[in-house]
C-alpha cells in the first residue's frame, strides 16, 4: 500500500494526525505480538523522568515482537542498500506523557548492524546487534530465533515457531485489552542528558489473527530482571503492516 492510501485512513486513531512530513516507511512482516503484565516495581526503574506507566486493571504490561522489516525506505529514496532489510525484535512496555499514550522500548534487536548503528545515533533508540534467524515452515509456521550475548555472558534468547491460528482476521474493539496494547501511535525515547522525545507513527488499524506459538525460549524480558509467566497473556499475528513514521520530536 502506498503512503497516500494509508494516508487516507485516519478514523481510527485515538489521537490526532502528527503535523508535517513523515520521514521514513516501513513495512513489518510476518510479525507475532505476545504480551504480558509484569510487576510495577521491577518496570519502574526503566521509566524515563517525565512519562507515565501506563497500566491496563492496575498492572504495566510488557510485549515482545519478533518480525522482519522488508522494505525500509527514507522518503523520496529508493530502499538503502545494507538496511532495507532486516530482522528485529523488540520489547517494550505502556507509557503516556501528556495524555498522549505510547510506548517505551526497553531494547530493540536486529539483525542488520548498520540498522543499529543509524537507529541508535538517529534517533536515540535502544537498538542491538543480535544473531538473528527467520524461515518459514511448510505448515506456515514461522520459525525464528534470536540471540544476543549480554555483558554478564548470559543471553537475551527468543526463539520459537508461529502463525495464524484462522483465516480470518480481526481489528481491535475499543475498550479492550488487546486494542489497548496495540493501537497506539508513538513512541518515546529519551537522550543521556534526560531529554525526552516522541517518534510519531501511522498505519492502518492493525489486520490481527488469533495465533499459534511454541515458545521454545524467552530469556529476552527475563534480562530486565523482569517476572512473568512462562506462556504469553495473550498472542496474535499480523502477516504486514505498511507504516509511516516521523522524525523525533523533544517534548
Amino acid at each position: 500500500m502506498n503512503p497516500h492510501q494509508i494516508l487516507q485512513h485516519t478514523r481510527h486513531r485515538p489521537v490526532p494526525m502528527p503535523r508535517g512530513p513523515w520521514l521514513m516507511r516501513q513495512t513489518w512482516r510476518d510479525l507475532l505480538f505476545t504480551h504480558w503484565p509484569v510487576d510495577e516495581q521491577e518496570i519502574a526503574p526503566y521509566i524515563p523522568q517525565g512519562l507515565i506507566l501506563d497500566k491496563w486493571e492496575g498492572r504495566p504490561w510488557v510485549s515482545v515482537s519478533p518480525f522482519r522489516v522488508d522494505p525500509l525506505r527514507l522518503r523520496g529514496l529508493p530502499p538503502i542498500p545494507f538496511v532495507h532489510e532486516f530482522l528485529e525484535v523488540n520489547v517494550r512496555t505502556y507509557v503516556v506523557h501528556d495524555n498522549k499514550p505510547g510506548v517505551l522500548f526497553l531494547t530493540l534487536e536486529a539483525s542488520s548492524r548498520l540498522a543499529v548503528a543509524g537507529a541508535r545515533i538517529g534517533a536515540r533508540l535502544p537498538y542491538h546487534h543480535a544473531d538473528m534467524h527467520s524461515r518459514g515452515q511448510e505448515d506456515n509456521m514461522i520459525e525464528y530465533s534470536s540471540r544476543r550475548t549480554l555483558k554478564s555472558n548470559e543471553e537475551a534468547l527468543f526463539q520459537g515457531m508461529y502463525k495464524a491460528a484462522e483465516t480470518s482476521s480481526f481489528h481491535a474493539s475499543p475498550g479492550t485489552l488487546t486494542h489497548w496494547l496495540t493501537e497506539r501511535y508513538c513512541l518515546y525515547t529519551s537522550s543521556p542528558k534526560h531529554e525526552l522525545f516522541r517518534g510519531d507513527i501511522h498505519h492502518l488499524p492493525w489486520p490481527l489473527y488469533p495465533a499459534v506459538l511454541d515458545l521454545q525460549a524467552n530469556t529476552i524480558i527475563q534480562s530486565f530482571g523482569l517476572h512473568h509467566d512462562p506462556k504469553p497473556a495473550l498472542q496474535t499475528y499480523t502477516p504486514r503492516l505498511d507504516v509511516l513514521l516521523w522524525p523525533l520530536k523533544k517534548v
